[in-house]
This record gives structure tokens, sequence and C-alpha cells, in this order.
């Protein structure tokens, strides 16, 4: 994926992901940790876990999916205001390989930000060996939330 470039709206804008990401119980769940964090971009990895898998040994498509709208909401997160929280509106995951790895990434990158809704693209990477396979895509759309009781930014 071509990397975008992107000026933050707020100057403290990996802090504030980063706080935000360790709020996240899901991703504590799964052992995923923030790899990478610019403007508009995020990276999140995770090793393989048996709890994680499904029949054959894979890890879950649910699993691929968590993890990987999670890196495309905090990578427009990144471009939002200081007072704003992020919601993901909609997204749609292509599924492309068995995640069979040792560990993976999942990769989210801003499209098209925006003051409201911006759009973003993601990639979830298999890594096993030292080889990187691409096992899924992923189109999200998310939302700057402001000012909405019980929704924490």
């Amino acid at each position: 994926m071509a990397e975008l470039r992107f000026d933050p709206k707020d100057a403290d804008f990996e802090a504030r992901v980063r706080a935000s990401f360790e709020r996240q119980a899901a991703m504590k769940t799964i052992g995923a940790t923030l790899a990478r964090v610019e403007p508009g971009l995020v990276w999140i990895e995770m090793p393989w876990a048996l709890p994680l898998t499904q029949q054959h040994g894979f890890l879950h498509a649910g699993m691929v999916a968590t993890a990987l709208d999670s890196a495309c909401g905090y990578c427009a997160f990144t471009l939002m205001p200081v007072d704003a929280a992020v919601l993901t509106i909609e997204y749609k995951i292509n599924l492309l390989a068995p995640a069979k790895g040792e560990r993976f990434r999942m990769e989210g990158q801003v499209i098209k930000p925006g003051r409201t809704v911006t759009v973003a693209e993601g990639r979830a990477w298999a890594i096993e060996d030292g080889r990187e396979k691409l096992i899924a895509t992923m189109g999200c759309t998310l939302m700057a939330v402001v000012g909405r009781e019980g929704i924490q930014h």
C-alpha cells in the first residue's frame, strides 16, 4: 500500500492513540500491540495463539477482522481533532488466504480524511519464517464523534 501523507490536527496524536488503544480490552485479549503510529497510518501486530483459532488451526477470521478494524479506526483517529472519538460506520473484509503464521500485522491507512467521515483501507499480513503473505484486505468507513455522552476520546 503506498503511504499517503497527512497533517494531523493534534500535535500529540500518537500519545492520544496509544492511550485509547491501552483502554481496548479486546486488543489486550487477542495479544495485539501497536507497532507503528503515524499521521493516517497505524500498524497493529499480534502473535498466533491457539485460543484465537478456528477448527483448522488458522487464526479465526473474526480475530483478523477485529484487529484490522482497530488498525483502520486508529489510522483515522490520528487525523481527528483532540476532542474527537472514533467509531466504525461500516467495513467490508476480503479474506484472501488462510491466516496461517507465527504472527500477524494489520495495517490501516487513511485514503480520504474528512471532518466527520473518513475512509480507510486495511491489509492483514501473516508472517512465518520471515516471509509475509497478504491474507485479507478491508475497506472501512469511520466517523468522528464529538460531545456524545459515554464515548471517550
